[in-house]
């Protein structure tokens, strides 16, 4: 981790970036959505909020995206909390990613930045051995995924469902103006506007 040096009352100390930049209500999902990732993530969201449940909290995303049950144990998280939640795209915000960056009350991008949205995938690719039956409960299940992630971009988007699918049939990539036009996100804003809009305590 990285760290810098900060004055305190004892003088110069080192610190952790990531616990300075907590302090000033700032987290990051910057690895594939995982178990770890997200219980880190949904710890640090706890944190702040019992910290202070009305100042806005900062998420910078740049995630290829990952396992969509554990993504949406955040996402629920996210979309339940009292404190605001401010989104920011810093790279590319993908699949998972994407749908965590929907979870923003506010949801902005940087110019040069992106967010792909497309179908769940099944993970498991190895169908041999498997029954007819066994087959269609895995397919079941993976339309039911689907049906989850695309109301979650129709009610953020204001998209109807048949838009949504359309979309989301091959892998749709947006850049910043492309995703606002369709609704993914809400502004886009440069460096230093990023800098200035963020939560100071």
């Amino acid at each position: 981790m990285a760290r810098i040096i900060k004055e305190t009352v004892r003088g110069l100390d080192l610190v952790e970036l990531e616990d300075e930049l907590l302090q000033n209500r700032e987290i990051f999902l910057t690895e594939t959505v995982d178990a770890n990732t997200t219980n880190e993530l949904i710890k640090q969201l706890m944190y702040l909020e019992m910290q202070d449940d009305e100042a806005e909290i900062t998420l910078y995303i740049n995630s290829p995206g990952g396992e969509v049950t554990s993504g949406l144990a955040v996402y629920d998280y996210m979309t339940m909390m009292k404190a605001p939640i401010r989104t920011v795209s810093i790279g590319t915000a993908a699949s998972m990613g994407a749908i965590l960056f929907l979870a923003g009350d506010k949801r902005q991008m940087l110019p040069h930045t992106r967010i792909m949205i497309h179908d769940p995938s099944y993970s498991n690719a190895n169908m041999s051995g498997k029954k007819s039956h066994e087959i269609q409960h895995e397919l079941d299940k993976l339309n039911e995924t689907r049906e989850i992630t695309a109301k979650i971009i129709a009610e953020k988007t204001g998209k109807s469902l048949e838009e949504v699918y359309k979309v989301t049939a091959d892998d749709t990539y947006y850049n910043a103006e492309e995703a606002v036009e369709f609704g993914l996100a809400t502004e886009i804003i440069n460096a230093k506007e990023l800098r200035k809009r963020g939560t100071r305590k």
